[in-house]
């Protein structure tokens, strides 16, 4: 059977593992990345082609995936003079694995469903490690029609995939997993200066929570940073976190519902953006959080090894 080609915008630290995926598994694959060449050649050396533009790579294929930085990056290259829509070309599926603002999902994929094209909503959880290995999860907003169709191109990349029900669905679901996360990170961040500031070490959090029924994945990977000091361990952005957690105050307020504790959490990562360190990965909140407090918490960390 003749597998579909695929397309792929969007090589940053995600992107570049799933694409990457995507040829290694047998599929012909269209890519088109930004300004950071490394990740374009890294899979273009596989097998892959470089479109010309989204218009153009929405000609060759079809199915494309998305992974941008946030809706109005996934609005203009489907709504684009040279993007997507512009190519007219029916019966195109596009599957946006950004976490994106659901609103904009539902509106997309209306707009696109008249002309003939179908928006698949597939959000990812886990980190570019499990990206390489193709072991993310994703949750899948569709059609049940159209999940059997994208399923086996997700299982490229997916090792956990989950549909959620109608286009939106997973883009929702994407939030509330982000909003756990993110509130972990802030926790985090100023139970480790409760900590410090109180007399404890780092390492002493990090060690009986660690082992504690209390530890997860996101502890894990956050105090691989704010302990261990491994500024790779958690690779997203303060600045894609902030980003997120606006998405999520929406969408809590198109809920009707009370939420405090999104509040709280929102407002730690605007303050960390505001303050310049929107570039920073996640974990590093530990790092604002303690200076905030007139704490070095790198210096912690030191005297705790002692």
């Amino acid at each position: 059977m003749t597998k579909p080609v695929i397309g792929f915008i969007g090589l940053g630290f995600m992107g570049v593992g799933m694409a990457s995926n995507l040829v290694k598994k047998g599929y012909p694959l269209w890519v088109r990345g930004n300004r950071n060449r490394v990740p374009v050649d890294e899979v273009l050396a596989l097998g892959a082609r470089e479109a010309a533009s989204p218009k153009a790579m929405a000609e060759a294929c079809d199915i494309i995936h998305l992974c941008l930085p946030d809706s109005p990056a996934v609005e203009a290259v489907l709504r684009g003079p040279d993007g997507i829509m512009a190519s007219g070309k029916t019966g195109l599926i596009v599957i946006d694995t950004t976490t994106a603002d659901p609103n904009s999902t539902v509106a997309l994929a209306e707009e696109m469903a008249a002309i003939g094209m179908t928006l698949v909503d597939a959000p990812l959880g886990r980190t570019p490690k499990e990206a390489a290995a193709g072991t993310l999860d994703a949750m899948v907003g569709c059609s049940a029609e159209v999940f059997e169709t994208v399923k086996p191109v997700i299982g490229t990349w997916a090792g956990n995939i989950n549909h959620m029900g109608p286009v939106g669905s997973a883009h929702r679901m994407k939030l509330v997993m982000n909003f756990i996360g993110m509130g972990y990170a802030a926790l985090y961040s100023e139970a480790l200066v409760m900590a410090v500031k109180s007399g404890l070490s780092p390492q002493d959090v990090q060690r009986v929570i660690g082992s504690s029924r209390l530890t997860n994945g996101m502890f894990d990977s956050f105090m691989a940073y704010a302990v261990g000091r491994d500024v790779n361990a958690h690779k997203f952005s303060i600045q894609n976190a902030a980003k997120d957690t606006r998405y999520i105050a929406g969408m809590a307020m198109a809920a009707g519902m009370a939420n405090p504790m999104g509040s709280a959490i929102r407002n730690a990562f605007a303050q960390a953006e505001a303050a310049g360190k929107g570039g920073d990965y996640v974990p590093s909140l530990s790092d604002h959080v303690a200076g905030l407090n007139g704490l070095d918490l790198a210096a912690a960390v030191k005297k705790g090894a002692v």
